[in-house]
């Protein structure tokens, strides 16, 4: 675990928060850094990425009716260094990919910015996008 906190951390409602903390945890490598009970609660970290769950509630802060799929007009972008063994990972367990992995290079300026990137939903719905940096190069 590390000490690092992110400045702004994503807490994500979820509707089986036990089905949820699964695909987290044991299919996309995150850990526990936070638990908490009544209501179901998680901090979870994987090097710097950073997220919480929570049951949804009567209580929860929602500003309108939750329909799946969850979380729609956002994806969550998560770097990693190598986005092979998560890969490999998630086909062993069969969970598809939202969109296959693509080498992408985005426009910053006078350069491109490269990644490789996949993404996937989770039970909810939310859309995970991972990536893996592959540096920055000039403009051809």
């Amino acid at each position: 675990m590390t000490e690092y906190w992110n400045p702004m951390v994503p807490e994500l409602m979820v509707s089986d928060f036990e089905h949820s903390l699964d695909f987290y945890t044991r299919l996309l490598g995150f850990s526990i850094r936070i638990r908490r009970d009544n209501p179901d609660f998680v901090y979870l970290e994987q090097g710097q990425a950073q997220l919480m769950l929570e049951q949804v509630t009567e209580g929860a802060w929602l500003t309108g009716d939750l329909n799946t799929p969850f979380g729609r007009g956002i994806n969550f972008q998560i770097e990693l260094p190598d986005i092979d063994p998560l890969l490999t990972h998630l086909s062993g367990n069969q969970v598809s990919l939202y969109r296959d992995v693509k080498e992408i290079w985005y426009d910053i300026g006078d350069k491109l910015s490269g990644e490789r990137e996949f993404l996937v939903q989770d039970p909810d719905g939310y859309l995970l996008r991972f990536t893996q940096h592959l540096g920055e190069k000039l403009k051809s």
